[in-house]
């Protein structure tokens, strides 16, 4: 277990979720359990979220280096600190479908997962990386509207892929609904491959977490793509 993960606990305060490490107070963590519920209903100022998993493939790591990234502006992003086992993992998509009145819905992926374990996960912690101070905003902005959770071995790939085969690979002619994903093995020696999805709103800068269970060990890595508002402030 990292030290990060140790006596770390949520609490909840004036409406604000945080992430609370003895000695260190993170200012953005968002509502996970809810989040990455399935058929999950969420009412913010009027507008309805309702949730909904999607399995968008298997993920091949080598390394056990996760990376979080925009892989089509960013093939050099940095692995985070926490490692997994070198194996396969799950990717799911949590797409949310926004209901306005008088408008018809709007599907936006709201998170990423790279299932690591089907334990739950009793808390969450920054999927840091080097250099990275908890306590600051922290995530991975995002140029192409598009994220993925990959090995660091098949993210690193693609920087010696020219535009033209990233555009014939990863760029479709008509983008279709979220989670759009696309996937295609980037290291032929290890069969590592990258998994796109749509970026909820688009562009931007995207935090990831890491879960744990009980025992500390890792049960999954997601980043939040801030589709769903936080709750309003308490009293």
């Amino acid at each position: 277990m990292s030290r990060l993960a140790l006596g770390t606990m949520i609490t909840k305060s004036a409406g604000v979720r945080s992430l609370v490490i003895p000695g260190v107070r993170v200012s953005y963590l968002p509502d996970l359990t809810t989040l990455l519920g399935r058929a999950v209903r969420i009412v913010r100022e009027g507008v309805e979220y309702v949730i909904e998993d999607h399995v968008v493939g298997k993920v091949t790591v080598p390394s056990g280096q996760i990376v979080g990234c925009d892989p089509l502006a960013d093939a050099e992003a940095p692995a985070f600190v926490v490692t997994v086992r070198p194996g396969t993992y799950e990717l799911r998509a949590w797409v949310a479908s926004i209901h306005r009145d008088g408008s018809e819905s709007d599907v936006r992926t709201a998170a990423l997962q790279l299932v690591v374990s089907e334990r739950p996960a009793v808390r969450w912690e920054p999927a840091l990386v080097d250099g990275q101070a908890v306590g600051d905003f922290f995530g991975y902005p995002v140029d192409a509207g598009v994220g993925t959770l990959a090995d660091v071995v098949a993210v690193r790939a693609l920087a010696d892929w020219d535009f033209d085969r990233l555009d014939e690979v990863y760029i479709p002619a008509q983008i279709p609904a979220a989670p759009a994903p696309i996937d295609a093995v980037t290291d032929e020696p290890t069969g590592a491959n990258v998994i796109v999805v749509s970026s909820g709103w688009g562009d931007g800068v995207y935090p990831t977490f890491v879960g744990r269970a009980a025992d500390g060990q890792v049960t999954a890595f997601v980043t939040d793509f801030m589709v769903i508002p936080a709750p309003e402030a308490e009293g």
